[in-house]
């Protein structure tokens, strides 16, 4: 199985007067195919390690590689576009632009990375709203969706710019418990069936339980990493 997504030895740091460490010595590896989940009381370092995996924080030490590619060194203009290219994100908060349909949410990312025409950006969008159900929903402003389809929405758009890596952050959060079920469904789906490595930072046994692989974190520190 191949690494989509490696830590190493990372540790992130608050500069002073903070000082405060969020993330210790942290190692682990996704690999393409694989579901994992993360776990651990409430802050313990889950989100704040997920925001190094994704790029939208760097390490104060240590490195973390996405698709053999090592981030330590590269530009902001270089992580930004390395995130928009291979990392999808899917959070507890939907984040759907309320003024914008659900199609043209999912057409965002395609947008911003500017390398489809308006035509195939469409014709895309469309594509993932059939894969996930949600055909009727294209010309729906989000406050005219349920909260378990704004949340599919949400994963449709992370899908958008087709990501080797998915990394969600308490998704189920705020879904009763057949959203959820459908939430994890496409989780499974998008790793064993399509090969994408899907990081969830979670509270929800349920989740936990359906996931390849549960990482434990306590105080900062990957304390298990079990199957």
């Amino acid at each position: 199985m191949s690494a989509r997504l490696e830590a190493e030895h990372v540790t992130r740091t608050l500069p002073a007067p903070d000082n405060a460490t969020l993330v210790r010595d942290a190692s682990l590896c996704v690999g393409a195919g694989e579901f994992v989940a993360i776990q651990g009381p409430s802050g313990c370092g889950k989100s704040s390690l997920l925001y190094l995996l994704g790029l939208l924080d760097r390490p104060t030490t240590g490195i973390v590689r996405i698709d053999g590619v090592d981030t330590s060194q590269l530009s902001e203009d270089a992580r930004t576009r390395l995130r928009l290219e291979r990392i999808g994100f899917v959070f507890q908060f939907h984040f759907l632009l309320p003024e914008l349909t659900a199609l043209e949410n999912i057409e965002l990312p395609m947008r911003r990375l500017a390398v489809l025409s308006r035509e195939a950006i469409a014709a895309r969008a469309r594509g993932l709203l059939d894969a996930l159900g949600l055909r009727h929903e294209a010309d729906k402003r989000p406050d005219r969706m349920s909260g378990g389809e704004r949340q599919r929405i949400a994963v449709a758009r992370a899908l958008a710019n087709d990501p080797s890596i998915i990394l969600s952050d308490e998704p189920t959060g705020n879904l009763d418990s057949a959203n959820t079920r459908l939430v994890v469904e496409e989780f499974r789906r998008l790793a064993h069936e399509q090969g994408r490595a899907v990081a969830c930072v979670t509270h929800d046994a349920e989740v936990a339980a359906a996931a390849d692989r549960r990482i434990r974190m306590l105080d900062g520190r990957i304390i298990t990493d079990k199957g």
